[in-house]
């Protein structure tokens, strides 16, 4: 493989980064806790669809926990209100189940109205700081907001695609199309990776990793409607290309995020990820794509 550095192959220039480097993960670990991850999420579907709830709430515990320190973490040590975003998003995802969008939704406007009373002071979220309470009041708040719609709202869109009778199949076509898509990509960018797709962004992501990712998801979607949902194959194609684009714009949102905030990882739970925020990233808002899409798709009857 030709190195992409500057000058590569000249007398003094710089010896290509070992192959471990350019892959950017430690594999094997990678590996194993996407397999373990992936363990889990099957069993928690074929023992009892809505077991697997229990799992959402879990991760959206763990996700908004890693995101609100990421935020602590920042040049502007921004505060959200967590105990709010942890108890608000649990109520997003458990009252999916019996009242659907309505419940979810209804929970999302209360956090966030909680959390406007909690930076205002009245939970305590503006105090013992000395400053005014106004002083970067736009900005907490608007990292809470962040926080609320972007882990358990968008979590609670995967409750809903569980609910119906086929609902394992629709869970399992959602995350088998946005797997594919990080393997497809990740692969054909490590082989042929050359042409950087958005280099201030995310510097490892090329237009050949996102064709691998278009061609995995497709193929992915196609055959997991078909077998899964008994549903037209072209349609899944068409989900699998749609969820390819949402799952990386997923990733590329996060990396805005990292680099606004000064930081590497949204943290180290997981060997050769990072933390689990490092692997929602993209399944988030692919969520909501795949509920929307599926019951367009393979309406439930």
């Amino acid at each position: 493989m030709t190195s992409d550095l500057p000058g590569a192959g000249l007398p003094g220039a710089p010896s290509p980064p070992p192959r471990s480097a350019r892959l950017g993960r430690n594999l094997a670990a990678a590996i194993a806790v996407g397999l373990s991850l992936g363990a889990v999420i099957l069993a928690s579907l074929l023992v009892q669809r809505q077991a697997f709830i229990i799992v959402l709430a879990a991760a959206t515990a763990v996700g908004t926990w890693e995101l609100a320190g990421a935020f602590r973490r920042s040049r502007e040590k921004i505060k959200v209100p967590l105990p709010v975003l942890l108890v608000g998003g649990q109520a997003m995802v458990w009252l999916a189940w019996p009242f659907g969008l309505r419940g979810s939704a209804v929970a999302f406007a209360v956090t966030v109205l909680v959390s406007l009373l909690w930076r205002m002071g009245f939970g305590g979220g503006a105090k013992g700081s000395g400053l005014n309470p106004a002083d970067g009041f736009v900005r907490d708040v608007g990292a809470g907001i962040f926080s609320a719609a972007y882990v358990p709202f968008f979590v609670s869109f995967a409750t809903l695609l569980v609910l119906p009778e086929d609902g394992v199949g629709r869970v399992l076509t959602f995350m088998i199309c946005v797997v594919a898509s990080d393997v497809g990509g990740y692969a054909a960018g490590v082989v042929a990776g050359r042409h950087p797709m958005a280099p201030r962004i995310s510097p490892k992501k090329s237009w050949e990793g996102f064709g691998g990712s278009l061609l995995a998801g497709m193929v992915a979607g196609a055959l997991s409607v078909l077998l899964l949902l008994d549903g037209a194959w072209w349609l899944g194609a068409v989900l699998g290309a749609v969820l390819v684009v949402t799952a990386t714009l997923g990733d590329l949102t996060e990396s805005m995020v990292k680099r606004d905030l000064g930081i590497k990882d949204m943290g180290t739970l997981l060997p050769g990820h990072g933390g689990l925020m490092d692997r929602l990233d993209s399944m988030l808002p692919a969520a909501f794509v795949s509920w929307a899409l599926l019951s367009v798709f393979v309406p439930v009857t």
